[in-house]
């Protein structure tokens, strides 16, 4: 558990010592194997399940497993072909998870799917031939759709493919003529979650497979129904359901009105993947990370026992040449840099780089990095189990002295004379720490200090080192600067600002004033200046004021009028041995602060950019700052200088669209160093030339070590910053201790993860889980499959015409080639597409490269050139595609009075978007139809909704001219115009704080479904091997004080969407906003 605050004020320093502190681990346990995703051989006799990422066969009553199939890479889902001589499963060995083949008697394996997406393995059809899978590879917004592909190899075809709406867990029928599938929600991809919320809420459709074939459902939602599997007879379907708040098995007849009948009865557990023999004789199942085995004739469940035997493979130790790290500091004396890769600190030289010194190696992760004002010594805050700890470390010797041991430490800083660091305790306490033999720990300040961890502003020592100023959040969440005496006593605001976010402190080197940046959530951020005295303005004309001055002889320079007499000049130092420690700067003069109209003497920086995390150079004329132009952020600076000869204007540093980290300036103030996408850069600051500085940092990574490190981190974390203290109703230490086994007995990354997951999903709440790295060893590739923007008739292609094209998505690549529904793909690069090529294997590494294709058509047969796109591009092409289509549905169904808007999520990108599409055709209509269905939420809603919400209250008329709306006429964007909302179950998160807003300011209906009850205000924590832990940390009520997590937005008038809509063009829910708007402008029906 984590201790949150020390017993006493004042505790005494641990003795420094050379060898490594052990981490403060859980008592060690005895690992166990966790077992998954089980499947039973056709005649029922055996087993196939997933363990540490390899696949293993057992009798189906238990025993001795052998291992099937073994590899690095992450094997799972293995599904017996109805001979029982194939076994098909899915791996991550070609890089994304795909469909793959092992034929039993040979050993033989095929790939059969080549796409950029997580493809989920469902089901073989009865007849062997063809394996069913859910892709969202080429839906709108990425829902899964249900393909099928032949097994002897091919190209995947889509079976049901409703656009923005998810199709998953397809069961063919005994006869293969009819598919079960689920759909809606998001329960197919967040199956780890324990509970249900609407989003999660599914229902049941049955489908012929031919095409053309009309739905049917059969079960309603209401309830997360997951995994069908059909009956030997075909007259029933057993399934997985949440129903009664505990997973079990469950029956349903195929009549209409079948009453469902529980089959299993569990009270609490969980019940994952079941799988029915082809004969009927029994089904299996993950619980609780065991097989479990259910027996229709006698309606009783048991355990299977397993014990694994054989040559497992497991993720072996290696060793990694750092390419990218994480933070950087660069010494006092601009000789060395640190930088934190995978969790330790090395250093440096900051001139050339080269081989660097490793400072620390301890099992936990190392998060931040400070060094001493004399070079020799540096801060590092390190997790030592549940704790994270502040050691510093002497950088020549090694030598290690804990200074705290227990909570969370963070954004230490040392003291301008170095015998002294304050830091933040528990993101609550402000704690001063004296170093040497017999030093001290106080408390300076306890409250809401809003360091977020390692994340936010650090605390910023005076130059007299007689304060600190830090950031503190008061009830309203506004955070501004504090100060608070070293010595003890109040802390005092220095700024009283309205705003809720500050990224930096930086106090000027001579004491007048403090700088931090400030701003609002998806605001721009100013840097703001305080003035700790009344400021008095220079002039340059006061340089040839002061040659007239009593005393003032020509040649002698200048000194500030407040400044001591200069003293003698006394020589330069000898250049610094390497490792020796930098002079420590003279005394600064004591700082003032005349706290009487303090409040008037904030000014913002005119920088004309969205600007954070303010540097001042150590001769306070230079300021360098981030700043972010068009989603790009880089370095810039400005002069402080009010003597300068130019007028100030900010100067752009830096010019890569990588994004920039940690950066800081030389002891002279003359050259920048900087993390740009993980590499250490440095340039001069007068003349910016970017040079990589190259570190030569390596090391050994051991999962089997480390992987503990990344259950403590996220088991921490979370413990740290989920929104309910009382973790919706679960004992959280209790978890930890009951997954504790099987995360010992892991042995892949992805197996840990898996097992991360489901303890996270314990928890039954939104915005949770664990992601893997999006960077270096463990993510998986993208924009490399080659997309063309064609969807291919499934009938025509299994009937052995090839690949017939049946749509073009608009603006494709087939598209701009003028490539038309009808004609055939014959022929890629020049080679031949066969009866069993994928075409997604002969599109690999063609991602914006030139691609000759073969077309045949009506005319004969011709030859174009594309550059396919990668499958993002290609989603977004098809949403703008289905955009357009809803458009001109609205168009349609209104006679021209509506206009239409869809806002596809609450990001930025999509703001700039829907002021596209708010043109002058829709700002032209009677009213406009406001559709955010699938919005998955960011963090605009407000932007979004003012946009509906303001209402004009002036009218300017210019001369000979059209009166205008003030609000347009004066550059704030309104509609002004009538507005109906469209939701559904897939409207989450911001897109939910949308529709409350709407509701709630009365702008309209809401019709369609209500939205997902999965709204809570979240973030992302990195883990130690590049894995990322969210963190929902803020409860969302809406104006009645109720949670809206777990609490769908109601709607008006509720509109299902039956599946099939796609084919027919139709869209029941858009159709019925229409209704109610045309109504409400009093049009009518056209």
């Amino acid at each position: 558990m984590i201790f949150r605050g020390l017993a006493l004020a004042t505790a005494t320093l641990l003795a420094s010592t050379t060898l490594a502190s052990l981490p403060a681990t859980a008592q060690a346990v005895a690992a166990k194997a966790a077992f998954a995703e089980p499947s039973l051989s056709p005649d029922g006799s055996l087993i196939a399940f997933a363990s540490g990422g390899d696949i293993w066969e057992v009798a189906a009553t238990g025993g001795t497993a052998r291992p099937l199939v073994t590899d690095a890479a992450t094997e799972g889902r293995p599904l017996y072909s109805p001979d029982g001589t194939r076994l098909a499963f899915t791996s991550t060995r070609g890089g994304s998870q795909n469909l793959y083949v092992l034929d039993l008697a040979s050993g033989a394996v095929t790939r059969l799917t080549y796409a950029e997406s997580a493809e989920e393995l469902d089901a073989w059809s009865p007849d062997g031939k063809y394996l069913y899978f859910a892709s969202g590879v080429a839906d709108v917004g990425r829902q899964a759709d249900i393909y099928r592909v032949p097994a002897s190899g091919g190209t995947p075809m889509q079976v049901s493919r409703e656009k923005y709406l998810a199709e998953f867990q397809a069961a063919p029928s005994p006869d293969g003529t009819t598919l079960a599938i689920n759909a809606r929600g998001l329960s197919g991809s967040q199956w780890w979650r324990n509970g249900t919320s609407h989003i999660d809420e599914t229902e049941l459709w049955l489908k012929p497979v031919a095409e053309g074939g009309a739905y049917r459902r059969l079960l309603p939602g209401g309830e997360k129904h997951a995994w069908p599997m059909w009956s030997r007879d075909g007259q029933s379907i057993v399934y997985m359901s949440a129903r009664g708040g505990t997973e079990n098995l469950w029956r349903v007849g195929l009549g209409e009105g079948a009453a469902p009948e529980q089959l299993t009865h569990f009270a609490d557990g969980r019940l994952l993947y079941p799988s029915m023999a082809a004969n009927g004789s029994a089904i299996v199942f993950e619980r609780d990370f065991g097989v479990w085995r259910y027996d229709p004739a006698t309606s009783q469940t048991s355990a299977v026992p397993i014990t694994l035997r054989g040559a497992a493979s497991a993720t072996p130790r290696r060793h990694e040449q750092l390419q990218s790290f994480s933070r950087l500091a660069v010494s006092g004396d601009g000789q060395k840099v640190a930088v934190i890769g995978h969790g330790e600190v090395f250093a440096a030289p900051a001139k050339d780089g080269g081989p660097a010194q490793r400072i620390t190696n301890t099992p936990g992760a190392e998060r931040e990095v400070v060094w001493s004002p004399d070079s020799r010594r540096a801060l590092v805050i390190s997790e030592r189990g549940l704790d994270h700890a502040l050691v510093e470390y002497d950088v020549a010797s090694g030598r290690e002295t804990m200074l705290t041991t227990r909570g969370i430490a963070s954004v230490p800083s040392y003291a301008p004379d170095g015998k002294s660091v304050a830091y933040v305790l528990n993101d609550r306490e402000l704690h001063l720490v004296t170093l040497g033999t017999g030093g001290t720990d106080r408390t300076l300040f306890t409250g809401a200090i809003a360091t977020d961890g390692r994340e936010g502003p650090r605390p910023t020592w005076s130059p007299d080192g007689q304060y600190v100023a830090f950031p503190l959040r008061d009830a309203r969440s506004f955070v501004n600067v504090h100060v608070v005496p070293a010595a003890g006593g109040a802390a005092r605001p220095v700024s009283f600002l309205g705003n809720g976010e500050m990224g930096g402190i930086a106090w000027s080197p001579d004491g007048k004033y403090i700088l931090f940046d400030t701003a609002q959530r998806s605001e721009d951020s100013r840097i703001v200046r305080v003035d700790l005295l009344p400021h008095v303005p220079k002039f340059r004309e006061d340089k040839f004021s002061d040659l007239f001055k009593p005393g003032k002889q020509p040649g002698t320079p200048d000194a500030p009028a407040d400044s001591p007499a200069p003293a003698t000049p006394k020589p330069l130092p000898v250049a610094a041995k390497k490792g020796a420690a930098l002079p420590l700067a003279p005394k600064a003069p004591p700082v003032a602060i005349v706290w009487q109209g303090l409040r008037g003497r904030a000014t913002i920086l005119p920088l004309g950019l969205s600007a954070d995390t303010p540097v001042i150079s150590t001769d306070g004329k230079t300021l360098v700052f981030r700043a972010s132009e068009k989603g790009r952020a880089n370095l810039y600076s400005y002069t402080l200088d009010e003597l300068a000869d130019e007028p100030p204007v900010a100067q752009q540093l830096t010019q890569s669209d990588r994004p920039k980290g940690d950066f800081a300036l030389s002891g002279d103030g003359k050259t920048l160093f900087y993390l740009d996408g993980g590499r250490v850069i440095s340039t001069p600051i007068d003349s910016p030339k970017p040079k990589p500085i190259n570190i030569a940092a390596d090391m050994d990574i051991d999962f089997a070590s480390e992987k503990q490190v990344v259950f403590d981190e996220a088991w921490s974390i979370l413990n740290r910053k989920f929104f309910d203290a009382g973790f919706n109703g679960h004992d959280w230490t209790a978890l930890r201790a009951r997954f504790q086994p099987y995360v010992a007995g892991a042995r892949t990354p992805d197996e840990l993860r898996r097992i991360i997951g489901l303890m996270i999903g314990e928890l039954n709440a939104s915005h949770t889980g664990i992601n893997r790295p999006f960077m270096g060893p463990g993510t998986l590739p993208s924009g490399r499959v080659g997309d063309l923007g064609l969807r291919f008739d499934r009938s025509a292609y299994e009937a052995g015409r090839g690949l017939v094209v049946r749509e073009v998505v608009t603006l494709s690549p087939a598209a701009t080639e003028k490539i038309v529904p009808g004609e055939r793909i014959v022929s890629v690069g020049g080679v031949a597409v066969g009866a069993h090529d994928n075409l997604d294997a002969l599109l690999e590494n063609t991602v914006g490269r030139r691609v000759r294709l073969g077309v045949e058509g009506a005319n004969g047969r011709r030859e174009v050139v594309v550059r396919p796109v990668s499958a993002g591009s290609a989603a977004g092409l098809a949403y703008r595609q289905w955009v357009d289509d809803r458009r001109a549905l609205v168009e349609r169904l209104s006679g021209g009075k509506l206009g239409y808007v869809h806002i596809a999520d609450m990001s930025s990108e999509s703001l700039d978007q829907l002021y596209l599409d708010l043109d002058a055709e829709n700002q032209g209509k009677q009213g406009v139809v406001v559709d955010i269905r699938n919005n998955n939420g960011g963090f605009i809603n407000g932007y979004a909704i003012d946009v509906f919400a303001r209402r004009n209250y002036l009218t300017m008329t210019p001369r000979d001219l059209f009166s205008l709306p003030g609000r347009q006429a004066l550059g704030q964007r309104a509609l002004g115009k009538p507005t109906v909302l469209v939701t559904n179950e897939s409207s989450l998160s911001d897109a939910e704080d949308f529709t409350e807003g709407y509701r709630s300011l009365g702008l309209g209906k809401v019709v369609g479904q209500p939205t997902a009850g999965w709204i809570i205000f979240t973030g992302a924590e990195p883990l130690i091997d590049g894995s990322s832990v969210r963190t929902p940390s803020t409860r969302i009520q809406d104006g009645r004080g109720q949670d809206m997590e777990m609490h769908p937005r109601p709607v008006d008038l509720a509109v299902e969407r039956p599946l099939g809509e796609t084919a027919t063009g139709e869209d029941a829910q858009l159709r019925a906003a229409v209704d109610v708007l045309l109504a409400q402008v009093g049009a009518g029906k056209p």
